[in-house]
């Protein structure tokens, strides 16, 4: 069967849209079809139910009326009565849909422009899924293109196939673009909208650097130096974690590369930012004092359950350790998640100066001992009367001008004065009406149900209704800084893990949860979870210092 040039025509232009918005054909074909069926309705009515066909092979173009086979008819243009159906179709049912042909028909400018519209859309929308489908898969990537327009500082990137944004807040400082200009940057999302999708480039993410050094570096490449952590103040300064899992490859000369070429390549691309590579390590002091080089570190002390480190440093070494506006620290913070203060050996001093008299008072006060003997207590490290109380009595006879007896009468008083103190808390508890029935709560003390009250929270019921967040506290993170909100027990010394405990508790006693729901809800353990080894602890406990670019 010959072709007509009309049917050869549709199918080349077909072949020639699909080649140029790099679509499948098949979809050009169809949004033709589409096009055609609409064109027929206008012709046939619009309630005409038609359907169009396009012989991807030939180019032959079949246009059919579909009818619904029904008992009555109501409508001749959508429905055909079953007697009728089954002159046509022997095996037609009522609800079936029977099919006759429509003769060509020659399309009017109307129908011409209709048909246009709807082939540009359905070719357009197939354009951006496909766009679409590309570049999801591609975040977390860095990709190359040229510089389209810049508006209000918003850089339009042209990528080929597409177009993409870089915000002004996502370009390094005074960087200036203009039209025609290469840039490479960070994909860090993909949208679909409507008005096609969004892909959204950054060159100040943290993971911009690493990718840069992961196509610099070889080694990070092939996965034997790990980039664990990146901390960035874009166009500025940066601090970048690394380690090697080849204890003969040292993670910071890696990347640094021969005379500093690696490490320069990445700098050229960031604009001059300067760059500190940290060795990481496990152990959390190590690190923050790598993180907070050059500064010199005298002393650390870590709060694990607050992820708070004080750092001590020589009083010619605070402002290096904090850095220009605090950058120095800041960025440490970012880089090993720590919130850090800093102060130096003179403040720590008079803050241990401070610590040393407030205990030595509180001794004199609640033990009704003279200050020689609350210096004592206060020079060995107790800091609470508690502390006087319940520790083994060796320890207090072992303090040198102490003895058995002088230890059996501190802690006799230290008892004392807790009773004293725990009638006062009580009494106060009952005056703010807290009920009794809270004491069944393992772990509830007399201060606990005094804080409690304040805040009027009273019965079991109440407490059950806390959240863990509501007596312990909570931080949040914020471009690299931490706030803490205050919970109802703050200065009372409890985890997250016993106050969740505890509500847990609370709720089994009023009756909401069961004990056999909270096994229910028990996630199983994962058989086989694989412990994170980072080998290298060779090379770590040479703890290099970080280079700096």
């Amino acid at each position: 069967m010959a072709v007509s040039a009309n049917r050869l025509e549709l199918l080349q232009i077909a072949d020639a849209v699909a080649r140029e918005k790099s679509i499948d054909r098949e979809i050009v074909i169809g949004a033709m079809a589409e096009a055609i069926q609409k064109a027929a309705k206008s012709r046939y009515g619009l309630d005409t139910n038609i359907q169009a066909e396009i012989d991807p092979k030939t180019g032959e173009i079949n246009l059919r009326r579909l009818l619904e086979v029904v008992e009555l008819v109501e409508d001749y243009s959508t429905q055909i009565a079953l007697e009728l159906a089954r002159d046509k179709e022997p095996a037609a049912q009522i609800g079936d849909f029977v099919s006759e042909p429509l003769p060509p028909m020659e399309f009017g400018r109307i129908a011409a422009q209709s048909a246009k519209q709807v082939i540009v859309q359905k070719v357009r929308e197939a354009e951006r899924d496909q766009q679409f489908e590309e570049y999801k898969d591609r975040v977390g990537e860095i990709i190359n293109g040229t510089v389209k327009r810049v508006e209000y500082g918003n850089v339009i990137v042209d990528l080929g196939k597409g177009e993409a944004i870089i915000r002004r807040d996502e370009t390094i400082p005074r960087e200036n673009f203009r039209y025609g200009d290469r840039v490479r940057a960070y994909v860090y999302d993909v949208r679909r909208e409507q008005r096609g999708p969004q892909i959204f480039l950054s060159r100040t993410h943290p993971e911009f650097m690493a990718k840069l050094f992961t196509m610099e570096v070889p080694e990070i490449y092939d996965g034997i130096i790990h980039i664990r952590s990146v901390a960035r103040d874009p166009g500025s300064r940066a601090k970048i974690a690394v380690i090697s899992n080849d204890s003969s490859i040292d993670p910071v000369g890696a990347c640094v590369g021969m005379r500093g070429s690696r490490v320069q390549a990445v700098v050229g691309e960031l604009q001059g930012e300067k760059i500190d590579i940290i060795p990481w390590s496990e152990n959390a002091a190590s690190f923050i004092v790598n993180a907070l080089q050059p500064a010199e570190v005298a002393k650390v002390v870590l709060d694990e359950d607050a992820e708070r480190i004080e750092v001590v440093v020589p009083d010619d070494q605070l402002s290096l350790a904090i850095g220009r506006r605090g950058q120095n620290v800041r960025l440490a913070s970012q880089l090993t998640g720590w919130d850090i203060d800093i102060m130096t050996e003179q403040e720590e001093s008079e803050r241990r100066q401070t610590e040393f008299l407030n205990n030595t008072k509180l001794f004199m006060d609640m033990l009704n001992v003279d200050e020689m003997v609350a210096q004592l207590l206060s020079s060995e490290g107790f800091s609470s009367v508690e502390e006087v109380a319940y520790v083994d009595m060796l320890e207090i006879a072992s303090i040198e001008g102490f003895d058995d007896t002088t230890a059996e009468e501190l802690q006799a008083r230290a008892t004392e004065a807790l009773g004293r103190v725990e009638k006062e808390l009580d009494e106060e508890r009952q005056t703010l009406g807290v009920t009794d029935e809270l004491r069944e709560i393992d772990g509830m003390t007399t201060v606990m149900m005094v804080a409690l009250g304040k805040d009027e929270i009273k019965t079991m019921e109440d407490f059950a209704g806390c959240a863990a967040d509501d007596l312990t506290g909570w931080s949040e993170r914020k471009d690299g800084e931490t706030k803490r909100f205050p919970g109802i027990f703050d200065g009372i010394e409890i985890s997250k893990v016993e106050a969740e405990t505890m509500v847990m508790a609370a709720r089994i006693k009023v009756g909401w949860v069961t004990e056999e729901d909270l096994k229910a809800d028990e996630p199983a353990e994962e058989e086989g979870a694989e412990a994170e080894v980072v080998e290298g602890a060779e090379a770590e406990a040479a703890d290099p210092a970080p280079v700096t670019e």
